[in-house]
């Protein structure tokens, strides 16, 4: 190639950091113009405040068995003291519910970030390299899709303790399968576009190419599968808590579930008890979903249209 024609071509750095640019740029201007998303975000970061200031919100400790002189405070209905009233051994389930933001957030967004960041790295890698290593790492994808999701996370967790990072990992392990495919299908394409052999031609290494070159370009679709991650992470917690497979030792939503239906919440009519910790992991998982929807609009500019 003549050198006025390697003149032309774009540096890779500047090449790299404007498409950095413009797809957080875009996943900006999904939050500014779509409700939807923007609705999932508000959504989310009132629940993470709640989480935060737990301590300062929650009158009584989620554990703590209220004893008024000899009188236990026990199933006690909503009212001025007990916001949302009391279990049947006199916990507070208004403080309950504040502090179950905690590990579902927690396992949420742990569990989110992990399967994206590994669903992205192996489709990102596979698309590029090619070859065997394509072909190795799509049948590790198929072998996770032959597995059962929520057997395998009970089978681990029963196996190595109940936690909520034991949850997190096995997410990580089994969901990070349907982000790597989506990524792969666009690598393959964006391997073969006129940036990408711009910056081969100039010399920038494999790793560079996928790093700053292939990454940004996958990047909405990545948080795509992330945001809908979010919301199994959180429905999944609750399905292990509620079988009895959680960690006994945190008060989450799934606990608290649990816990009234061992205790027959739904027989009694306790509503307060077991519909609060429901409507909030519904909210939560709506707005992954929501969010999501914004990214399919970005990805596919024509359903804005339809």
């Amino acid at each position: 190639m003549r050198s006025g024609s390697l003149e032309a071509l774009p540096r890779p750095r500047a090449a790299g950091a404007a498409a950095w640019r413009r797809a957080l740029g875009a996943l900006g201007s999904v939050l500014r113009h779509d409700p939807f998303a923007a609705a999932g975000i508000c959504i989310y970061a009132v629940f993470v405040l709640v989480a935060l200031l737990a301590p300062w919100i929650a009158p009584y400790d989620p554990q703590q068995t209220i004893v008024r002189g000899d009188d236990l405070m026990a199933s006690r209905p909503p009212g001025r003291e007990f916001l949302l009233g009391t279990t049947n051994v006199g916990r507070d389930i208004f403080s309950q519910l504040v502090y179950g933001a905690r590990p579902a957030l927690t396992v949420g967004f742990a569990a989110a970030f992990c399967v994206t960041l590994l669903g992205t790295v192996v489709g990102i890698v596979a698309g590029y390299s090619g070859g065997w290593i394509d072909a190795l790492l799509m049948r590790l994808a198929d072998v996770a899709f032959g597995i059962p999701f929520l057997p395998l996370v009970i089978v681990l967790v029963a196996f190595l303790g109940p936690s909520l990072w034991n949850i997190v990992l096995t997410m990580a392990l089994l969901l990070w399968k349907d982000t790597a495919r989506v990524v792969r299908a666009q690598v393959l394409v964006l391997r073969e576009r006129g940036f990408v052999e711009s910056a081969r031609v100039l010399g920038a290494s494999p790793v560079r190419v996928m790093l700053v070159h292939i990454a940004p370009n996958v990047l909405p679709v990545a948080l795509l599968y992330g945001s809908l991650a979010v919301g199994w992470a959180i429905l999944t917690e609750a399905s292990v808590s509620f079988l009895g497979f959680g960690d006994a030792t945190q008060i989450s939503w799934g606990f608290m579930l649990q816990d009234a239906y061992v205790s027959q919440a739904l027989s009694s009519g306790a509503y307060n008890w077991f519909v609060p910790p429901g409507i909030c992991i519904m909210l939560v998982v709506m707005a992954g979903y929501f969010i999501s929807r914004g990214y399919e609009e970005l990805l596919f500019p024509r359903l804005r249209r339809q």
